[in-house]
């Protein structure tokens, strides 16, 4: 495990150990730690945030942290890769119950949903929005993640996907 690995699983710790108000408090963290109100974290921003979680990092692990997490290169955190970097990862059963979801709706099995994968098993008639054309099997489970850090146990997560995508 890297100095990167390292903090993410104490920066991990500390939002786990505020309970169930914890990705919220985060995110408030986050917009008060923004001084600039670019709704997003420079280095410098972020070290100064994670040294008043006890994480004291210097400028180039701080940079590296920045690098690992900044999912659009744009060498800042906004607050979704920040709350994405926090997120615990998947369990077996919890990763397993995904794939088995997105594999019901990937009826042609070449690993991205369609609007053709969708013609029979959804109808998007009375949804207001229009609906994407497509999703991979890394999107499904980005998002099932985001959902999955605010469930408690893997039982209640497989329960709740079964019964949604009713497998």
């Amino acid at each position: 495990m890297d100095a990167v690995d390292t903090t993410m699983e104490k920066l991990r710790a500390q939002c786990l150990s505020r309970g169930a108000s914890g990705i919220q408090g985060l995110a408030r963290f986050f917009r008060r730690l923004d001084q600039d109100g670019s709704r997003s974290l420079g280095a410098e921003e972020l070290q100064r945030g994670l040294a008043e979680l006890g994480l004291e990092l210097d400028m180039a692990e701080v940079r590296g942290v920045c690098r690992r997490w900044d999912r659009d290169g744009s060498g800042t955190l906004d607050l979704e890769e920040f709350l994405r970097a926090l997120r615990p990862p998947l369990s077996r059963a919890r990763e397993a119950v995904i794939t088995a979801a997105f594999a019901k709706l990937d009826r042609s099995g070449d690993g991205v949903v369609t609007v053709d994968d969708l013609r029979g098993v959804y109808s998007g008639r009375a949804h207001p929005k229009p609906i994407c054309p497509q999703v991979t099997l890394a999107e499904f489970q980005d998002y099932y993640s985001g959902v999955s850090a605010s469930v408690d146990t893997d039982e209640e997560f497989v329960a709740m996907m079964t019964r949604a995508w009713r497998l």
